[in-house]
């Protein structure tokens, strides 16, 4: 997949998806639209790239029934919609576009998801990103400190330089929507490492007790599931950089997947999978070993966390030794953790032994 299109390119490709509906339409067929299935059956690994892609089962979408060619109907409203904005020099969040589609009579969503789902939709068919549509999401970026330096293009079209230790506060500096070259350039750095944290908790606590500037690392705060930013700025960084990636969750099935997303890609976004997964990235913790190793306070499984923990002893994201012995090991403890757990031990405690053990351990 080519990173990056142009305007021209993004709306050729458009036209190429309109162009199949027309043809069919003028034979007095049936207007279709092509797509991988997705689902966790039709993904693979592919070994070139180190990340996991759809395959090759194709489902087709056709005007045969009223849901099906309502979901035709919406695309050409879409594709209209971002080449209008294209022209404009404009852009939307996903939020406006599904509200602007109120105006577009059948072809209006019925929930955010499906007009989410559809703008997915069109990157796989046409091969261009949601950023070369002009579309962007509701969530902002990750946070992330450390002696890292940027330039970053503000909205006046200017560069400023920014060093997200020196100048910026404790909270960091925010990773926009859009990481590309033509907004951030990733200028130097005088880190080792960067650590992915899930939580605010545990990324705060790390910044106030200075573990960045101690162990010469970068902090990067995931919120939860992981922008699809913040996953991309990680494989910048990882690869422009050479700097290995750390990934310190929770333990728990649900944070075993946000591990899975940044290293080997999401089912919603296999698609891109070379272009946001990092395959060198290491988990750190919290494992379920770590669970007995150190004692920690733990919660009792639900039957929705075991639900997700069978899934997952079948998803290939996990198909090796070390990921099905520590499923096994949750599933037989009938436990799960926090990352804010280690502060049984006192608040400097992940800073002074946990993390330094782990990262003895990992070769940092």
């Amino acid at each position: 997949m080519t990173r990056k299109h142009s305007p021209e390119e993004t709306k050729a490709a458009m036209h190429e998806v309109v162009l199949e509906m027309y043809n069919r339409m003028m034979k007095g067929e049936a207007p279709t639209m092509t797509l991988p299935v997705r689902t966790k059956k039709n993904i693979g690994f592919d070994s070139k790239l180190g990340v996991y892609k759809y395959g090759k089962k194709r489902s087709i979408r056709d005007a045969k029934s009223l849901g099906s060619a309502k979901q035709l109907l919406r695309a050409l409203h879409v594709i209209e919609f971002i080449e209008e904005m294209i022209n404009a020099g404009k852009s939307s969040t996903l939020r406006e576009m599904y509200y602007i589609s109120e105006g577009w009579g059948h072809g209006h969503f019925s929930s955010q998801n499906e007009s989410n789902n559809l703008a997915e939709d069109l990157e796989i068919v046409t091969k261009c990103l949601r950023e070369d549509f002009k579309l962007r999401p509701e969530e902002d970026g990750s946070r992330m400190i450390g002696d890292i330096t940027v330039n970053e293009r503000n909205r006046r079209g200017e560069w400023m330089r920014i060093n997200a230790r020196d100048d910026v506060g404790d909270s960091g500096y925010g990773v926009p929507y859009n990481v590309e070259a033509e907004k951030i350039q990733l200028l130097e750095h005088d880190v080792d490492f960067i650590m992915a944290i899930e939580t605010g908790g545990m990324f705060d606590r790390l910044v106030e007790n200075g573990f960045d500037e101690e162990h010469r690392c970068a902090l990067l705060h995931l919120k939860g599931q992981p922008a699809r930013s913040t996953r991309r700025i990680l494989k910048r960084m990882n690869e422009e950089w050479n700097l290995p990636v750390v990934v310190f969750l929770d333990g728990d099935p649900w944070s075993f997947r946000i591990y899975a997303s940044i290293a080997y890609g999401a089912i919603k976004t296999a698609h891109i999978s070379e272009y946001l997964a990092t395959p060198s990235a290491s988990y750190l913790g919290i494992t379920a070993d770590d669970i007995v190793a150190y004692d920690l306070p733990s919660d009792d499984l639900s039957s929705k966390d075991v639900e997700a923990l069978k899934a997952e002893l079948t998803d290939p994201r996990f198909n090796d030794s070390w990921w099905q012995e520590q499923i096994n090991m949750m599933l037989d403890l009938g436990q799960k953790a926090e990352q804010q757990s280690l502060a049984k031990y006192g608040l400097d405690f992940v800073t002074d032994t946990y993390l330094p053990e782990k990262l003895a351990e990992m070769g940092h």
